[in-house]
């Protein structure tokens, strides 16, 4: 494989969206170890999947941010409602 020159750049990061927000953070891309992995440079993190844990543009997170908050009220409703049938 030929060597490859890392680059620093900003990301938002939407893997804890839903506990702590869309975070915008300082990585450097890990592309030559794994296609879409970049590193945190202020944390000992690694983000898999552009376009789901982590975003070049802040639309994009947004988009995402969403599209788990969605699922995610999914499926507390079907949580409520069976419990909501329970009897005891």
């Amino acid at each position: 494989m030929a060597d490859h020159k890392q680059t620093v750049f900003k990301v938002w990061v939407t893997q804890y969206a839903l506990t702590a927000g869309i975070e915008l953070r300082e990585v450097e891309d890990c592309f030559d170890v794994s296609g879409d992995m970049v590193q945190d440079l202020s944390r000992a993190l690694f983000y898999h999947g552009e376009g789901k844990n982590w975003h070049r543009t802040r639309e994009s997170a947004v988009k995402r941010a969403n599209t788990m908050r969605e699922a995610k009220i999914k499926s507390l409703e079907k949580s409520i409602a069976k419990l909501k049938k329970m009897e005891f």
